[in-house]
């Protein structure tokens, strides 16, 4: 047996996705233990958002494995059930519904998926409200809020099913610049809690600090893998050199 920290939380298999005549991802393996944090860089069309996408489902993957603690993911529509209670995901996007409001929009799938309560989802909710720091947003309905505040409200929402595993697809790429520091900060607690995660994310600071390994993909492969001060300071690829470079430049 697996010790719990020595955990393999997801795995990937050489897996590869297609859109038409695009391969997206090519032959992509990965391991992510139990309470590993995980950052995903790369250039526009590299193939990151696809990969955490395939994680839970979202993408369906044309050939490998991909594995959730040990669990096959597959188009039987219990195994994507099952899978989906475990993996949380934040978007860029934050999906929240308009008409509901934020402690309703963070009530629901607790209710409907796990059968929780009234009472215990709302006071699930409102503990991890108090957690992303905007519990005196209860009330109000998203539109009432900064963009800041609702990725908050997003990532409380994603907690509420108490996940294994949590999947940020460039969580702050749609913030205002003042915005992107209350999302990260969320995100760095998080992560000191030892939460699993994995996170596409182009903010390098974040990555240095939180990461225990960063990842760069290109044209849908890992090209190169490192902890962070390895993966900054020491890159052993050329197309990643030449990323980190761009990147520094904006």
């Amino acid at each position: 047996m697996e010790s719990e920290s020595n955990k393999t939380m997801i795995e990937l298999i050489k897996v590869s996705k297609w859109y038409n005549q695009f391969q997206a991802l090519k032959e992509v393996s990965l391991t992510v233990k139990k309470g590993e944090r995980v950052v995903i860089c790369g250039p526009s069309g590299s193939g990151k958002s696809t990969l955490i996408r395939c994680i839970n489902h979202l993408e369906p993957h044309q050939s490998g494995q991909i594995l959730v603690e040990g669990v096959e993911l597959t188009d039987a529509s219990k195994n994507i059930e099952q899978i989906r209670r475990e993996v949380g995901m934040v978007f860029q996007q934050f999906n929240l519904f308009p008409h509901l409001t934020v402690l309703q929009n963070l009530t629901l799938a607790p209710r409907r998926v796990r059968k929780v309560s009234k009472q215990k989802a709302e006071e699930l909710a409102m503990e991890y409200l108090s957690r992303v720091h905007i519990a005196e947003q209860a009330h109000k309905y998203p539109s009432r809020l900064s963009g800041g505040q609702q990725q908050r409200v997003a990532i409380a929402r994603a907690l509420c099913m108490e996940p294994q595993v949590m999947l940020f697809d460039e969580p702050t790429s749609a913030l205002d610049p003042e915005m992107i520091n209350e999302v990260l900060d969320v995100m760095i607690e998080l992560a000191e809690a030892h939460m699993t995660m994995i996170c596409v994310t182009h903010e390098m600071g974040f990555a240095r600090r939180v990461a225990d390994r960063v990842i760069f993909m290109d044209k849908g492969q890992i090209v190169e893998e490192a902890p962070p001060a390895q993966f900054f300071d020491n890159p052993g690829n050329e197309r990643t050199k030449a990323f980190l470079g761009q990147v520094q430049k904006h």
